[in-house]
């Protein structure tokens, strides 16, 4: 056993505060198991994407209680450095994962031990009601654990600003510096003066906002709806009812929060089949939409019946109906935004509604932000993320189920349905189609093979994809059109699209999302330009498929 990793585990054991975990490490010292211990010490997990997630297991490398103890006891030190009093309050919340509860307990007693003001969730939540509930009480941060649509073996801890948005650099490198230091928290229990549970009335201000907004007096939309056996089942099928929406059939099996997503591959509304379940129940009721929300309910899933056939919608065919039904009403001091991978149509019906249009860096922590002093009157990503009101900072997979039954329910009062939108939009703008591949790279030295395989990209760029002539390369890491570097590549394919190439930001996964155009041509059908599109798209997606091999 190596000398230096030995004293390393057993300093992890001797401040972790799991029996469990302890047993299992000092098994595998007992073993001199070399090669497990450093999978669980070699890679620590980093405060990125808004935060930590990762495998539940225990070391640096996990989710584990000591790991969730380290990072707030990094927030309590970020608090302090960017001058937010912990008398100003932190909201705390989870959803239903395996090890949420326990985490959560964590953060709350650590938080209270260094004399922070906790508001906590009471009950396993949806994640927008943290960013909600941030800015509606005037908080300094939340925290809310979770890990979204990852694999049941995964947990996370999101954390957000006084401004209700996930956190941007430097914030996350204060944090992670913070979680470095040698020190052991306090713990106070919830006996706590300064402990609170958000109030029935703060979450009835959520409610009540977005019930107003998209409500109607009664709708004989036929809707089934699906929480993914996550946290937004209750609260989403409540919002439908006030809202006006009383024919909406669950899909009982995944309807109650259950951690191990028994019914499901992988619990994430852009998976191929994850609608599966849901469409067969749809079927069944006669219903003609299908709603998902993802385990956190922060994404929208949807499907649409077709005739006699039902198609699962893109995650930018969402962002173009939402972006429909929302840009007539905006004002002058209202921007719309979305990422440098979601697809460029929205930037032009943006500029046909004369509103003021944004891209960012891939993630909502940048989304949210766009606006600046103005109002974030839309913002989406093309991984289903919307954001449909500036109520939440963040992307709001319930506010924008009801946005989108909303407008189900206007088309259909004149006989229409958002496929025929759809139409209406790659008519007037064109047809853009989409696709993306997504590559995983498994084992201790997967992040270097999707490193090297960007750097290979960067270096050797292709000349030709799917038969398009590649016009020019951008390399994300020097900037690109004003945007902070990062780590990426865009292959622009002259008037017919673009590739954009870039590690994910939650898991390892080397992914490529890939756009082809055609212009609108009112003397055209739109099906052989789709045809044609894409038939381009597939053969692109190959081409990068054997280029990217990892």
């Amino acid at each position: 056993m190596n000398q230096e990793l030995d004293a390393t585990v057993r300093a992890w054991i001797a401040v972790e505060p799991d029996q469990r975990d302890r047993a299992t490490l000092q098994d595998l010292l007992d073993a001199d198991n070399e090669e497990e211990l450093r999978r669980l010490f070699g890679a620590p997990l980093r405060f990125g994407t808004a935060g930590l997630r990762g495998p539940e297991m225990p070391g640096p490398s996990g989710m584990n209680r000591h790991t969730v103890r380290r990072a707030t006891q990094g927030v309590v030190g970020w608090l302090d450095a960017t001058g937010v009093a912990r008398e100003t309050g932190v909201v705390v919340g989870r959803d239903a994962r395996r090890g949420s509860e326990k985490f959560n307990d964590e953060v709350v007693m650590v938080l209270l031990g260094a004399g922070v003001r906790v508001v906590e969730l009471p009950a396993p939540l949806p994640t927008p009601l943290v960013p909600f509930v941030v800015k509606a009480l005037g908080l300094g941060a939340g925290i809310m654990i979770t890990a979204s649509h990852n694999p049941a073996r995964d947990n996370g801890y999101k954390l957000y600003d006084h401004s209700g948005s996930q956190i941007i650099p430097p914030s996350d490198g204060i944090v992670e510096g913070l979680m470095a230091e040698p020190l052991t928290p306090l713990l106070e229990d919830r006996r706590s003066d300064l402990h609170h549970y958000v109030d029935d009335a703060t979450i009835a201000a959520y409610r009540n906002h977005f019930v107003a907004r998209f409500g109607v007096a009664r709708s004989e939309l036929a809707i089934t709806y699906t929480p993914m056996h996550g946290v937004g089942g209750r609260l989403m099928t409540e919002l439908f009812e006030e809202a006006g929406f009383s024919r909406v059939t669950v899909v009982a099996s995944q309807f109650e929060p259950d951690g191990r997503f028994p019914t499901l591959a992988f619990p994430n509304p852009e998976e191929p089949g994850a609608l599966d379940l849901a469409i067969r129940t749809a079927q069944d009721a006669g219903s003609s939409l299908v709603i998902a929300n993802d385990p956190d309910a922060d994404r929208l899933g949807v499907a649409v019946k077709d005739h006699e056939r039902w198609r699962t919608l893109r995650g930018d065919e969402i962002g173009w109906l939402l972006a429909s039904a929302l840009l007539p009403s905006m004002s002058h001091d209202n921007v719309v935004a979305t990422s440098i991978v979601s697809s460029t149509m929205l930037e032009k019906m943006a500029a046909t509604a004369n509103v003021h249009f944004v891209v960012t860096l891939t993630g909502f922590k940048w989304i949210s932000r766009a606006a600046g002093s103005l109002a974030l009157g839309f913002g989406y990503e093309e991984a289903l993320g919307f954001a449909v009101d500036p109520l939440v900072a963040d992307k709001d997979g319930m506010s924008a189920a009801l946005a989108i039954a909303r407008l189900a329910h206007d088309l259909a009062e004149r006989g229409a349905t958002l496929l025929d939108r759809l139409d209406e939009i790659e008519t007037t703008f064109g047809v853009h189609a989409g696709t993306q591949l997504s590559l995983r790279a498994e084992g201790p030295d997967g992040l270097d093979a999707i490193r090297d395989a960007v750097q290979r990209l960067r270096t050797s760029p292709p000349a030709v994809l799917g038969g398009v002539a590649v016009s020019s390369v951008a390399d994300l890491a020097k900037g690109y059109e004003g945007l902070a570097p990062t780590d990426g590549v865009v292959l622009e394919l002259g008037s017919r699209g673009r590739v954009v190439v870039r590690p994910s930001g939650t898991e390892a996964k080397l992914k490529a999302y890939v756009e082809i155009t055609a212009p609108p041509d009112a003397t055209r059908q739109l099906a052989p330009l789709r045809e044609q599109c894409q038939r381009t798209l597939d053969l692109v997606r190959n081409d990068l498929d054997g280029l990217l091999a990892l």
